[in-house]
């Protein structure tokens, strides 16, 4: 099966992270789950987003880098919201990438290179009125992403919850999730 790499969202690894990955790891796939954030977790999204700014988000990034320094090449590199930047990075600059899932966020490529490489799959999801994912850019730079990428998918789920596949959080929305696993398995199934 495929190897991934799952980055937290900023409010840490937490439970429903790790559940997250444990139902990919059920469906047969390995999953790693580098903590980027030395086992601080947060109730808040403004607590964990000061906590990332507190640690500069270049850093984030780059420990999340490190994180897969001693991992083969071809994995697929997943994030949450902020583990989305480690992610994409990863995705678009480590040769041998299988493919990417961006969830509750999407940067522009330009952020890391001058496109997105040819053959590497992506799909990005996130909630269709989500004031973080609409209102900051995340939509339009995922809708630019999939319209320069070939193997480009953008999935808009009804709702504005930022956090919707973390079954431990009170935005939870099991049946948006339930659908994100399926196209997230259908989507592993193609590049395993």
């Amino acid at each position: 099966m495929t190897r991934i790499v799952l980055f937290h969202h900023a409010l840490g690894l937490t439970p429903g992270v790790t559940a997250f990955a444990d139902e990919l790891r059920r469906a047969g796939h390995t999953v790693h789950t580098p903590d980027l954030f030395d086992g601080h977790t947060f109730d808040t999204l403004e607590q964990g987003v000061a906590h990332a700014q507190r640690t500069g988000f270049g850093e984030v990034i780059e420990r999340g880098v490190r994180a897969v320094e001693n991992l083969p090449a071809d994995l697929v590199y997943a994030g949450f919201s902020v583990g989305v930047l480690p992610a994409q990075k990863l995705a678009q600059t480590r040769a041998g990438a299988r493919g990417a899932l961006l969830y509750y966020s999407c940067v522009p490529v330009a952020e890391f290179g001058t496109g997105w490489p040819d053959g590497v799959p992506v799909q990005v999801h996130g909630m269709d009125a989500d004031p973080f994912f609409v209102d900051e850019g995340d939509l339009d730079a995922a809708r630019a992403l999939v319209a320069s990428a070939e193997r480009a998918e953008l999935f808009l789920y009804p709702g504005d919850q930022h956090y919707f596949a973390d079954s431990t959080l009170p935005s939870y929305d099991p049946e948006a999730t339930a659908l994100l696993l399926d196209r997230t398995r259908a989507f592993l199934g193609t590049v395993g």
